[in-house]
């Protein structure tokens, strides 16, 4: 007995003491510190932070960001890069064919107006067009889809079956039509007229994903604390379908380019003297021989055409929380 207490007694002899709970504190502050220090503290990142990261490491989407920067930040300052005025005319140089040597890079045509000038100054409009029709109708189909997938029954059923019946038309002859009837070779008009028939895509789109969405748990939570459906569909909902809309949007701007281009080739879309890409593409039919007229200002259209899918499929990739690997 004496020897077990002994050697209780020096168990409890060589036992450390109990630290104070400000000593436990301050120590822990002090292992944060220095774990800080050396960069091994851990991050949080949310879903926006990976997709921006699988965004980066996409080298096609990347290049045709940077080029398409590049192209559209020429048009939008196309007073500055511009060598001359789209309107300038220089009477030495009459279908002056593209030369490396010459003051005119592009040529010129029938009344020797700078052909570079003039493409840029058609990159302007036809970005202002792709980027307006995107963004209207991508807002307006964003609002339609989201109305018709949260409210349902015949809300959803009246909002459905008009965007049925714009889906049914035929769209090359209606937008002809109207542009014929109303565009008047406006620049706006054509870009309005061209938005009232982009937001079908979108629309369905957002609202098949609030469809799904609503019947999660966080918007069941956010009911039973009383939030209101305006609150709930913008607030919760919404941020939830960024993905998808951002990506059609991406793409509406080359669709609305395009169409708008060929409206133009067809004498039914912008007309002179406001350049735009299909205004120069048409300007060419009536001298066949002089190439340049029409395949430059086409090379540039197809240019951007291609960097804006390259872009919408790095952000499909980026923004698809199922996607693991880059394929690009």
């Amino acid at each position: 007995m004496t020897e077990l207490g002994g050697r209780g007694h020096d168990a409890a002899a060589v036992a450390p003491p109990a630290q104070p709970i400000d000593a436990i504190i301050v120590g822990g502050d002090e292992l944060i510190d220095a774990t800080v220090n050396q960069g091994l503290e851990l991050q949080v990142r949310s879903q926006w932070s990976y997709a921006r990261m699988r965004f980066l490491r996409h080298r096609l989407a990347m290049a045709g960001l940077l080029l398409l920067i590049i192209v559209f930040g020429a048009g939008a300052f196309a007073n500055l890069v511009a060598p001359y005025s789209f309107d300038q005319i220089d009477l030495n140089h009459l279908y002056a064919a593209p030369t490396l040597s010459a003051n005119h890079f592009f040529g010129t045509d029938e009344l020797g107006r700078d052909f570079f000038s003039r493409t840029v100054y058609g990159i302007r409009t036809s970005e202002e067009v792709g980027l307006f029709v995107a963004v209207i109708s991508s807002i307006f189909g964003v609002i339609v889809g989201a109305i018709a997938g949260y409210y349902r029954g015949w809300i959803d059923n009246l909002l459905m079956r008009l965007t049925d019946l714009v889906l049914t038309l035929p769209a090359l002859a209606i937008l002809l039509t109207a542009a014929a009837l109303w565009g008047s070779g406006d620049q706006w008009r054509i870009s309005f007229i061209l938005a009232a028939f982009f937001w079908t895509g979108i629309a369905r789109v957002v609202r098949g994903v609030f469809l799904s969405l609503r019947e999660k748990e966080y918007v069941e939570a956010a009911k039973a604390s009383g939030a209101g459906d305006m609150r709930i569909m913008f607030r919760h909902i919404l941020p939830n379908t960024l993905g998808p809309v951002i990506v059609n949007g991406t793409l509406a701007v080359a669709t609305a380019i395009l169409t708008e281009a060929a409206l133009s080739f067809l004498g039914f879309g912008i007309k002179p003297p406001t350049p735009s890409l299909g205004v120069l593409i048409t300007s060419g039919q009536n001298n066949p021989e002089k190439w340049w007229l029409t395949v430059l200002p086409g090379l540039v259209l197809v240019f951007i055409v291609i960097c804006v899918n390259f872009v919408g499929d790095g952000l499909r990739d980026a923004l698809d929380p199922t996607q693991r690997r880059i394929r690009a």
